[in-house]
């Protein structure tokens, strides 16, 4: 059976990726593995509105997303992110091909339950697998970026892990590789704990031994374990073939799962 996985990578973070990171997912394509790539932007995103004149709002962590901002939301992530991912992907020899949520109605959305208050931010109601597996099938890597589409043809900003974990339970992966800038998630003796459950995790975060900019990434890994998703291993992309480790291997990082 072939090896496929998921992988969530935040725009700031590929993009100071080194080049031996693509080369290893390179040879994991030459393989035959199949990788998927879902990407965020958020930095991206807030500094071309800052240039633009345009103040970022965020509401429980999600960007308040007005008209307005969902036009530079789309264009930095299915824009500048995206196509910057797919040449370090085929500079290293690889083929990818770069996609949003939008083209094909490949994720399709509908409004968060606060959207009153936090504008056009979407929940993923479906995700068109057929496409990515088309995309695959071609020899390409998928390179998504998470702009949703419903019916009405209404665009929607989604978080990156709520669409990389929708993504991976379309396709039936159990388990998905969050890329961060950390090794993983470390005790109070800054070791990397190998495996950890979702309610191990909560009581850390309550005990303060998970804490400041580790709790989003560690939420952003949580949010990423939906449907037929079983469990999250978060890496750091510098790390020289984390890639192949993590997907081959396992043993690398650490092993999010739900119980």
């Amino acid at each position: 059976m072939e090896t496929r996985f998921v992988m969530k990578c935040g725009g700031s973070t590929l993009a100071a990726l080194p080049a031996s990171f693509f080369e290893d997912l390179r040879d994991l394509q030459a393989r035959g593995v199949k990788a998927v790539i879902v990407h965020g932007g958020g930095p991206a995103i807030s500094e071309t509105l800052g240039k633009l004149g345009i103040e970022s709002e965020f509401v429980g962590g999600l960007r308040k997303t007005s008209n307005e901002v969902l036009d530079v939301v789309e264009m930095v992530l299915a824009g500048r992110i995206n196509k910057e991912i797919v040449r370090r992907i085929q500079q290293s020899g690889a083929k990818a091909l770069g996609l949003s949520g939008v083209d094909g109605e490949l994720i399709m959305a509908q409004p968060v339950a606060n959207a009153a208050e936090i504008g056009f931010v979407g929940d993923v109601t479906d995700v068109n697998a057929a496409i990515i597996e088309g995309v695959m099938g071609m020899g390409y890597i998928p390179v998504i970026a998470p702009i949703g589409i419903d019916a009405a043809a209404q665009r929607y900003n989604i978080n990156a892990d709520t669409a990389a974990g929708a993504v991976a339970s379309h396709l039936g992966v159990e388990r998905m590789i969050v890329v961060t800038d950390v090794p993983g998630i470390m005790n109070g003796e800054k070791r990397v704990l190998p495996t950890v459950t979702l309610e191990e995790i909560e009581a850390m975060i309550a005990s303060g031994e998970i804490y400041g900019g580790m709790i989003p990434k560690v939420r952003a890994a949580i949010a990423c374990i939906q449907g037929d998703v079983k469990e999250v291993v978060i890496v750091n992309g510098d790390m020289p073939g984390v890639l192949s480790k993590a997907v081959l291997e396992g043993g690398i990082g650490t092993r999010i799962v739900r119980q």
